[in-house]
């Protein structure tokens, strides 16, 4: 039986990397088996910075859809679709604008901050769409009457701030909306192969869609303690990138490497042909998968087109109940 009701979204913003399954993806698959999901390409919140570029928007949502698939989650436990293929999301989006008050979206913490970075690259995000990112991303939960939005500790103000605009609408005109809740998660954090986060404008990104030896040659080029410089030489795992990716793809040996390294009975070309083994095997089946879906890219348009009509019929059924109780039927 379910627990509930989820929905979550991410930007079509090209190819994923390691870093974004380990942050968000991994736990997906898991909550598939015990909630209702509606999973969307939030497309939409893409224009919020990329506004000035559209064209790549399509190519990525065709990639998104294949990781996700990838990955496993599987299309007849969850609605998977576009955002902007269901219209009930922009058309909710602007009538809690009308009752959001301009200090609440002012105070979101990242809010100044994304704005200095991306007017940093040269991007201009002065814009209502910027501002009003968060109407959206209410409107996004609350149009499925979702009960829970996983969350890490950073998002909770985002999701706070949803509370805030459901139960003003709820006091305002109906109690129609559940407050969402967060579901925390704790994602496991994954650097890039040369220690600083992984990131596609670094460089160090292991792709999510390698293949096995792909996968073992990124693998090979972490970076390992820097102070070890002969094999004979005792390591140090502390300050070592591919012990950390030991911790989260070979737990089970961890003990055995991290004394293994401080003996120097093992090297480090060793240590991480030995990682790169367990990623591989633990990877195995989505490179399965992604080769499967790779050569049928029809069935992911039918995944997708089937997910956003399921839900288009539960938007539609809510956007009834909103439009009676603010009285614009």
């Amino acid at each position: 039986m379910s627990k509930g009701r989820i929905f979550s979204g991410m930007q079509p913003s090209g190819k994923f990397h390691l870093g974004n399954y380990m942050g968000a993806l991994e736990n997906w698959v898991k909550l598939q088996n015990d909630y209702e999901c509606f999973f969307s390409i939030v497309d939409l919140h893409a224009l919020t910075s990329a506004y000035a570029d559209t064209s790549k928007i399509p190519e990525n949502i065709y990639n998104m859809a294949l990781d996700w698939l990838s990955a496993g989650l599987d299309p007849e436990k969850n609605v998977i679709f576009v955002q902007s293929k269901v219209k009930e999301h922009a058309e909710l989006h602007l009538l809690l604008s009308m009752m959001t008050p301009l200090s609440w979206l002012e105070r979101v913490p990242t809010y100044k901050d994304k704005l200095q970075q991306l007017g940093a690259q040269g991007k201009d995000i002065n814009t209502y769409g910027f501002l009003g990112y968060p109407e959206l991303m209410t409107a996004d939960i609350i149009l499925y009457k979702a009960g829970f939005v996983p969350v890490g500790e950073d998002q909770l103000p985002h999701l706070e701030l949803a509370r805030e605009i459901t139960r003003r609408f709820n006091n305002l005109y109906s109690p129609i909306f559940p407050e969402p809740q967060g579901l925390m998660s704790e994602a496991a954090v994954l650097p890039g192969i040369d220690g600083r986060k992984m990131s596609k404008s670094y460089g160090n990104t292991i792709p999510f869609a390698s293949s096995p030896d792909e996968l073992r040659e990124r693998v090979r080029m972490i970076i390992t303690d820097p102070q070890r410089i002969k094999r004979t030489d005792k390591g140090n795992p502390d300050v070592c990138i591919a012990f950390k990716f030991h911790t989260l793809f070979n737990k089970e040996e961890v003990l055995e490497i991290d004394q293994a390294c401080r003996s120097a009975s093992i090297g480090c070309v060793d240590c991480k042909k030995r990682l790169a083994e367990k990623m591989v095997n633990i990877m195995g089946a989505m490179h399965v998968r992604r080769q499967e879906y790779e050569g049928k890219p029809e069935k992911i348009r039918e995944i997708l087109e089937a997910g956003t009509e399921r839900a288009r019929k539960v938007a539609a059924a809510t956007m009834e109940e909103v439009r009676e109780a603010m009285h614009l039927q």
